[in-house]
């Protein structure tokens, strides 16, 4: 061995000894879980979604009480003073005068075209603000994140009962299904992914599943107050249309008479006009509450209980797809178990047939 050789020789060994040794790396061991045990586990699940499925229906209606009132609030404060106002009423006068040129005498358009104006004021001045505050979209939501929360905390504690490692309860419910909307497979998801998601509106699987509950509800989505309009839009436009002949009248005077003569004979149908509206105000304000009132409890009550299209339909649906996969694992096969035999109708006959 040249010297050189042995300059690198001692310089490998002197490395070696300054290296220092690594310590062993620790594995978990796997505890063996008795199938008794895991079925007990599996029956905990299935009744801890359950009494989550309650808390979060409570959750979820006290959340629509207080929308409700929201909207009740907005409705008086923002949208029927609007609606009963002199200049309200002289606009859409005019949208109607306009309506009625366009229809050539139909007059369900008209009717129509109003409500639709309408409701478009009734989403500027009473539901959009309420939405800012909470709406029956982000409740759904909302609803389905807290069942989601306190179904993850009660796995900890099946966890910690039964002595089940926590990383071997993960792994017995990633095969359990929470969202099975594919194919695409992104539209899977397990109760291993609805619970380790956050936020759960990030999953693509639970943005698919309020897709579908959304679909369910209709292209008007929660909450739609159109038919709550139409009367409202009709009393409207024929008021409206029967006040326009002698508005018509008053102006072919004027315009005979002169600008002075005419003018006062304008200003006093114009009085005369607010004096009616003012008459009739209370009439409009009556059937605005009572048409919108009985619209929307009638909605507000579909969306709090309509299990595929309401508030709790994201919740129920987890819900159903959780328990119906751990109910298959924890029913013993038919005869087992229960001190009887499992037959076929040929055996039983067969049975039956023999002295």
């Amino acid at each position: 061995m040249n010297l050189r050789s042995l300059i690198i020789a001692v310089l490998v060994v002197l490395a070696g000894c300054a290296t220092p040794v690594r310590a062993p790396v620790e594995v978990a061991p796997v505890i063996v879980i008795p199938a008794s045990t895991w079925q007990q586990v599996d029956r905990e699940i299935v009744a801890a979604s359950q009494a989550a499925t309650e808390e979060t229906k409570i959750y979820a209606r006290g959340a629509m009480e207080y929308w409700r009132t929201r909207v009740y609030e907005l409705t008086e404060q923002n949208f029927i003073p609007w609606f009963s106002s002199y200049w309200t009423q002289e606009w859409l006068s005019m949208k109607v005068s306009w309506y009625t040129i366009s229809a050539k005498g139909e007059q369900d358009v008209v009717e129509k075209h109003l409500a639709a104006y309408l409701l478009e004021a009734y989403q500027e001045k009473v539901l959009a603000p309420a939405a800012v505050e909470v709406d029956p979209d982000a409740i759904l939501g909302l609803a389905a994140a807290f069942y989601v929360d306190i179904l993850k905390e009660e796995l900890q504690k099946i966890s910690n009962r039964h002595g089940v490692p926590m990383a071997q309860l993960n792994g017995r419910i990633q095969k359990v299904p929470a969202i099975a909307l594919g194919p695409p497979p992104t539209r899977d998801a397990s109760l291993y992914q609805v619970a380790h998601t956050e936020p759960l509106n990030s999953l693509p699987a639970f943005a698919a599943l309020i897709d579908k509950v959304h679909k369910a509800g209709g292209d008007k989505g929660v909450g739609s107050t159109d038919t709550a309009m139409a009367p409202v839009a009709r009393r409207a436009s024929r008021r409206m249309e029967a006040e326009m002949a002698p508005r018509g009248a008053a102006s072919a005077v004027a315009a005979a008479t002169g600008k002075l003569a005419g003018g006062l004979i304008t200003l006093g149908v114009a009085g005369i006009r607010a004096f009616i509206q003012a008459f009739d105000r209370p009439d409009s304000e009556a059937l605005i509450r009572r048409s919108l009132g009985n619209t929307f409890d009638k909605a507000w009550t579909k969306l709090v209980q309509s299990p595929t299209s309401g508030v709790m339909a994201a919740t129920l649906y987890m819900a159903a797809q959780i328990e119906g996969s751990l109910a298959d694992r924890t029913t013993p096969p038919v005869g087992l178990g229960t001190g009887t035999v499992d037959r076929t109708p040929a055996q039983a006959t067969t049975r039956q047939n023999t002295p």
